[in-house]
């Protein structure tokens, strides 16, 4: 046996979710013990979301917030260990995503910070982390990063499944049946442009339940505008990023529509990261499974559009195959430093494009 933590904060900042997750010398499967999250304060939020739009003194910025990210990860691993009763002597290691502050694989970088020696010296655990860069410089993409993982616990032999996660990005995992055709990409936005523009109007981070949006009306102008966005006619492999998808970007298409109201434009962001799951899809197979995970999945109304404009498609959560939507990424992390510790590779070249496949991730020992 062995206990492994995953820490996981996405494009939507939200917060950070803490697994911990135990695997046998029988299995590779993840058994989830228990989880935690932990709001960002309120001050490192907001800093960590300007730090994501180029600006002055970024890299003294940058320095100090990789270190304040560390120190609320470990926060949230020892209220993590804490609340299991397990002591830090029986982690094998951490797992940490950090905090992506810059996706650009075609410049050749991703950046995620949440120095690892910090977390790794503060928790007394030792840490696996920067899991992108060695499939970037394979020639990668660097995500999605959750397909490999996705076929280890979600794949089924001749049963064609296809997991979206509906975080800051969406991103889809096509699991065909077969382990060797498994692929994947980041199908565009998922709540990022949501939140940015609900956070313009109110209070709080998000539209609980997707409420404002359903106040409001699509703009069909506007819709028009978004999806003509050339990220969609890429082929993939491919990956995104809120440093493509800004909220600058959105204020541009809003600026041809001056009296649009702002219900009106969270209605139709909603409709936009719907549209594009479904033209993402459709092409790949007739109707299959689709099991939701991420934030999106507890929007009502995002669900429901997302399955009326895939009919014949059975859309459920990926509670139906045993694991909580909330809890899919971290635990995933949890598994690339299994599958680091174990010499085994992370990532899928046909997802992500690399040459070929790696042991991922960089190691800061505890001691």
């Amino acid at each position: 046996m062995a206990l492994y933590i995953g820490l996981m904060s996405g494009t939507s900042m939200d917060g950070i979710d803490a697994a911990l997750v135990e695997f046998s010398t029988e299995s590779d499967q993840p058994d989830l013990v228990t989880t935690h999250a932990r709001a960002w304060p309120e001050d490192l939020v907001q800093q960590l979301h300007a730090i994501c739009t180029p600006g002055e003194n970024e890299i003294d910025r940058m320095g100090w917030l990789d270190q304040r990210v560390a120190e609320e990860f470990a926060a949230a691993v020892a209220d993590l260990l804490h609340q299991a009763g397990v002591s830090t002597d029986q982690i094998s290691a951490i797992g940490s995503h950090g905090q992506t502050i810059r996706h650009r694989p075609e410049s050749g970088f991703t950046l995620q910070i949440g120095n690892g020696a910090r977390l790794a010296a503060i928790s007394g655990i030792d840490v696996v982390c920067d899991f992108r860069m060695k499939d970037i410089a394979l020639g990668g993409q660097g995500a999605p990063l959750v397909p490999a993982f996705h076929q280890a616990v979600f794949g089924q032999e001749n049963e064609p499944r296809f997991i979206l996660n509906i975080g800051g990005i969406s991103n889809v995992s096509v699991l065909p049946g077969h382990a060797e055709q498994v692929f994947g990409f980041d199908t565009g936005p998922g709540n990022t442009l949501l939140d940015a523009w609900y956070r313009q109007h109110h209070s709080g981070s998000y539209d609980a339940g997707g409420e404002w949006a359903t106040s409001g009306q699509i703009h069909q102008p506007l819709l028009a505008d978004l999806l003509s966005h050339p990220y969609f006619a890429l082929p993939y492999p491919k990956s995104t990023g809120r440093e493509t998808f800004t909220f600058g970007w959105l204020l541009q298409q809003l600026a041809t529509y001056p009296d649009i109201i702002p219900a009106d434009v969270q209605r139709t962001l909603l409709e936009f990261t719907a549209l594009t799951v479904r033209d993402a899809l459709q092409p790949l197979t007739t109707p299959a499974s689709l099991y939701l995970c991420g934030g999106g999945a507890h929007n009502p109304l995002l669900c429901q559009r997302i399955a009326s404009l895939m009919p014949g498609w059975q859309v459920d959560s990926t509670q139906k195959l045993g694991m909580h939507p909330d809890w899919v990424e971290a635990i995933a992390f949890a598994w690339l430093a299994h599958c680091f510790c174990e010499r085994r590779p992370g990532n899928l070249p046909a997802v992500t494009g690399a040459s070929r496949k790696a042991v991922l991730g960089a190691f800061y020992p505890a001691k």
